[in-house]
């Protein structure tokens, strides 16, 4: 039931208070979140079985120990590593929605805007939680906790990932729980209270994937992170994969949740991944030449990659299959008119995003520990306890980014109101 804001005003006139407000628009929220289709039932079924299969996986690991996974001495960042890494990059490719809303006042791009901000949460919330998960003892985090352990600030890079990463996701918390409320109240939101955050967002997010870049090249015992381009692929990967899946969740939205997307928001979404996604397959191929054409020991961790070394070759079939998915949505997103043709353009977002998963996680961390300082192959392979950890924890962010749509989505539409509340 919907009422405007005047409706929900009390008989004196004046306007509910905050402290009246507050609980209605919590309680409506709760409601939205846990109200829908059967359709809806299924799928957070689904998400939460898987979820619970990866809780019970991370409580066997900490009883067990590290030892359940198959991380080493010599590879000591495995599959939860390369997931933060790439998820950092989602987090951030979800500003590629704030840039044209804000900055060029885009308004077909604006009206959804809120959508690549609830992403961005979401990918957050999964980066905090594989950073836990691979603690191993996650109850000595406060180690780093300012004021109770050492935080390290500013010599330690790791300080500088949880800063970026935290204030990311309070800006967004922020951004997004103030414009829903007075969208709730029927009031336009003040620009003052938003504007200034939106813009500091957008730094933000290109510094939470460079700081992590930083954090991986500054390592000079491994040569096959030390490059410059490292922080501009990153960056050219994160708007590869943010865009393409909101492309994808753009598309479920008009389809199934009654949200109002105007074709100018996919066309600007897609340009954004033709040219990005060709930029860093040039990265790529720049990176390759110099790893192949120069030569050296320093380049063994790229032969590993592409070709296997001493009989060792477990990353190859990744990393062809990752290049092959990367070239073909890269055709697939410079046919003309693509934006207008739904299978071409989902087949387009899918590959770039399992292309750059695989290119940012197995073809990024793992062979940066292969060969190891001392010259030996150890390979990895992730254990079924490290992919069941995995799932539920995607489980668990695809929970937080769904709730967060069911909540938003009704409200940006004005089918909610505070007096609509009041008679649910």
């Amino acid at each position: 039931m919907t009422t405007s804001a005047a409706d929900a005003l009390p008989a004196s006139g004046e306007p509910p208070s905050h402290a009246t407000n507050y609980p209605r628009f919590l309680l409506r929220s709760l409601w939205l979140a846990t109200e829908g289709s059967p359709a809806f039932y299924a799928w957070m079924t689904i998400l939460t079985a898987v979820a619970l299969v990866g809780a019970h996986a991370w409580a066997v690991q900490v009883r067990d120990g590290m030892i359940v996974t198959n991380m080493s001495d010599h590879v000591s960042w495995g599959l939860y590593i390369a997931n933060f890494t790439f998820l950092v990059g989602l987090a951030a490719g979800g500003v590629m929605m704030v840039i044209p809303a804000y900055l060029y006042d885009d308004r077909d791009v604006h009206s959804v805007a809120i959508v690549g901000e609830l992403l961005a949460i979401a990918a957050i919330v999964m980066c905090l939680a594989f950073v836990t998960v691979d603690l191993g003892r996650p109850d000595r985090f406060w180690h780093i906790v300012p004021g109770v352990g050492r935080f390290n600030w500013p010599i330690s890079m790791l300080t500088w990932d949880v800063i970026v990463l935290g204030g990311y996701l309070l800006l967004n918390l922020h951004i997004c729980g103030y414009q829903l409320y007075m969208r709730f109240l029927g009031r336009t939101p003040e620009k003052r209270w938003y504007l200034p955050f939106v813009f500091v967002s957008i730094f933000w997010a290109i510094s939470i994937h460079t700081v992590t870049a930083f954090l991986y090249c500054g390592l000079g015992g491994r040569p096959f992170w030390n490059t410059a381009l490292l922080a501009p692929r990153f960056l050219a990967s994160a708007f590869v994969s943010g865009p393409a899946f909101l492309i994808v969740s753009l598309a479920v939205l008009r389809r199934w949740g009654s949200l109002t997307v105007r074709p100018g928001a996919i066309s600007v979404l897609t340009n954004i991944c033709r040219v990005t996604v060709l930029i860093n397959l040039l990265m790529l191929v720049s990176e390759s030449f110099t790893d192949f054409y120069a030569g050296g020991s320093h380049t063994a961790s790229a032969r590993y990659l592409f070709f296997g070394i001493e009989g060792h070759h477990a990353l190859v079939p990744w990393t062809w299959t990752s290049l092959l998915f990367s070239v073909a949505s890269a055709l697939l997103f410079l046919l003309p008119g693509v934006a207008e043709r739904p299978r071409p353009l989902l087949a387009a977002c899918a590959l770039s995003f399992v292309g750059i998963w695989i290119e940012k996680g197995m073809g990024l961390i793992i062979p940066g520990f292969i060969p190891s300082t001392l010259h030996e192959v150890v390979e990895y392979v992730p254990s079924l306890v490290e992919w069941q950890i995995s799932a539920g924890i995607w489980a668990l962010g695809l929970m937080v980014f769904t709730v967060a749509l069911k909540v938003a989505v009704p409200v940006l539409q004005g089918d909610e109101r505070v007096g609509g509340a009041e008679g649910a």
